[in-house]
């Protein structure tokens, strides 16, 4: 597995999608970009969706993500808000696909739980850890791009994790007879 590896992280939706983009350096994350896709709310969907898809595309030829982490999607009471989203995901899946760049998915829950430590952490709470753990000097706005900043160090930190995995043998403990 490569030390330096760049991970796009992306908060799909209709209206906005956010994005954040780090680089994983000797266990270090290091900020590249982070910032929105806003796709103008009077466009029909499917014009929306196609903004979402090629601004993403334009993301990953600009900075060449090794992975790129999407957040999954979940059903509240609409199920028409949710084949929306859906829809923005998979515009975002079949960049990622198109320009071969292997996508992991996390549950927002999952996202929240490897910044803040809980799953049910607030908005704010994702903006301001995420600030500490990259270092910035202002919280990521709007809440969109640091969800997903949220997402690419989630992600990093599974590359991590699975990392010292590898490292360590597994050895029996049981004495033979």
């Amino acid at each position: 597995m490569p030390e330096n590896k760049i991970i796009m992280g992306v908060d799909p939706g209709t209206r906005i999608t956010g994005y954040g983009i780090i680089k994983l350096e000797n266990n270090t994350h290091i900020p590249i970009d982070f910032g929105c896709i806003r796709p103008p709310v009077n466009l029909p969907l499917e014009k929306r969706y196609l903004i979402i898809f090629e601004g993403i595309e334009e993301l990953i030829k600009k900075f060449q993500p090794s992975a790129l982490a999407v957040e999954t999607q979940f059903v509240k009471k609409n199920v028409q808000s949710a084949i929306k989203l859906g829809m923005a995901r998979g515009s975002v899946i079949l960049a990622a696909a198109k320009n071969n760049i292997e996508v992991f998915e996390y549950a927002p829950r999952k996202a929240k739980q490897a910044i803040v430590g809980s799953g049910s952490a607030s908005k704010l709470q994702i903006q301001k850890m995420v600030q500490v753990l990259l270092k910035l000097t202002t919280m990521p706005t709007p809440e969109d791009a640091a969800d997903a900043l949220a997402l690419a160090i989630c992600h990093s930190h599974a590359i991590l994790y699975n990392k010292r995995l590898e490292k360590k043998p597994c050895t029996n403990t049981l004495k033979d007879n």
